[in-house]
């Protein structure tokens, strides 16, 4: 029996090698290069156009304020005029040295931890009751977010009313027969922090709280409804299905409770001014640079707090984008089309 073997002809090996390895995309045309160029022309132009005035804005607010800051806190300057007495690092010597720093730094720090403590986990509760439907739902919701909307001079003044020694607080308690609990809530010490903790929590609780029921209506209700079919109690629910959904939410909330109260200024310099709030226990990073730099008329060193300020903000915000939130981002960011 004869065998006839066929030699491919090298037009038909090359098809052969170019089927088998993967054939490579043919050069696009002309006409459609210059398309795809003129497209991403435009989609740049778009986006600088719509982008444009939000940096400008950024740099001319934020970027040449820190900027003047850090050369201002090279020089002890008196407000007015251009610097001329350069004291270099003297000034950030003197805010790491100073025992004063040392005492609102820790003040800062108990406020941001037991904000965090405090009010995350009372809003959460609320937020779950709140997204039951309950009689006067809406009227409750309302009533939790006004102090948050209120302004800050007005609860600041209403407080302070109100806890001063002859004020409604220690008359209550004297009225309802608890007059040994009387106390200087504002003077001393020992109370004057929990008291400004306590205020905090009053009016920054219902953003928390609105924040957080807007997270629980993105969760799906048949994970919760599947959940109870297969006999799961309701806490056993919010506890393997609800704060788990919810942990973005509460991360962003944390994220913003912590710069809040790295900063926090108005609340303690209405309520117990520049002097009391050291006296008091309740002074902060931004209460010692008021008062050790405009109030002293040295805006240079006021302006290297201000700049120790930032710093400290940002490292803790890079930190956080990190570890806590590079979960949360990652499923946000999409690869560029490959051409």
């Amino acid at each position: 029996m004869n065998t006839t073997v066929k030699t491919p002809s090298p037009a038909t090996s090359a098809e052969a090698t170019t089927a088998g390895s993967g054939a490579r995309r043919a050069p696009l045309p002309a006409g459609r290069r210059g398309a795809r160029k003129a497209a991403d022309w435009r989609q740049r132009f778009e986006i600088a156009v719509l982008s444009g005035p939000a940096i400008v804005v950024f740099v001319a607010f934020v970027i040449v304020p820190v900027g003047m800051a850090a050369f201002y806190g090279f020089y002890k300057w008196q407000g007015y005029g251009p610097p001329t007495d350069f004291v270099g690092l003297d000034n950030y010597k003197i805010i790491f040295t100073d025992s004063a720093f040392h005492e609102v730094l820790s003040h800062n720090g108990f406020i941001v931890v037991l904000s965090l403590i405090v009010q995350g986990p009372v809003a959460i509760v609320l937020a779950l009751l709140l997204n039951q439907k309950i009689r006067g739902r809406g009227l409750i919701r309302v009533l939790i977010f006004v102090p948050y909307v209120i302004s800050e001079v007005i609860v600041g003044t209403g407080w302070s009313l109100m806890l001063q020694t002859n004020g409604a607080v220690n008359d209550l308690l004297a009225d309802i027969g608890l007059g040994a609990l009387k106390s200087d809530w504002l003077s001393d010490p020992k109370i004057a922090i929990w008291s400004l903790l306590v205020i905090i929590s009053w009016k920054y609780i219902g953003f928390a709280v609105i924040l957080f029921l807007a997270g629980l209506q993105s969760i799906p209700e048949e994970l919760s409804e599947a959940a109870m079919i297969d006999g799961a109690t309701y806490w056993q629910i919010q506890r393997s299905i609800t704060l788990p959904l919810l942990g973005p939410t509460i991360r962003i909330w944390a994220f913003l409770s912590v710069i809040g109260s790295l900063q926090l200024f108005d609340l303690v310099y209405i309520i117990w001014g520049q002097y009391i709030a050291s006296t008091a226990g309740t002074s902060t990073m931004a209460t010692y640079m008021v008062a050790n730099g405009r109030n002293s008329g040295n805006y240079g060193f006021g302006n290297a707090v201000a700049v120790v300020m930032f710093v400290i903000s940002l490292a803790i915000a890079l930190i956080y984008q990190r570890f806590v939130l590079s979960r949360d981002t990652a499923g946000a960011l999409t690869e560029r089309p490959k051409k």
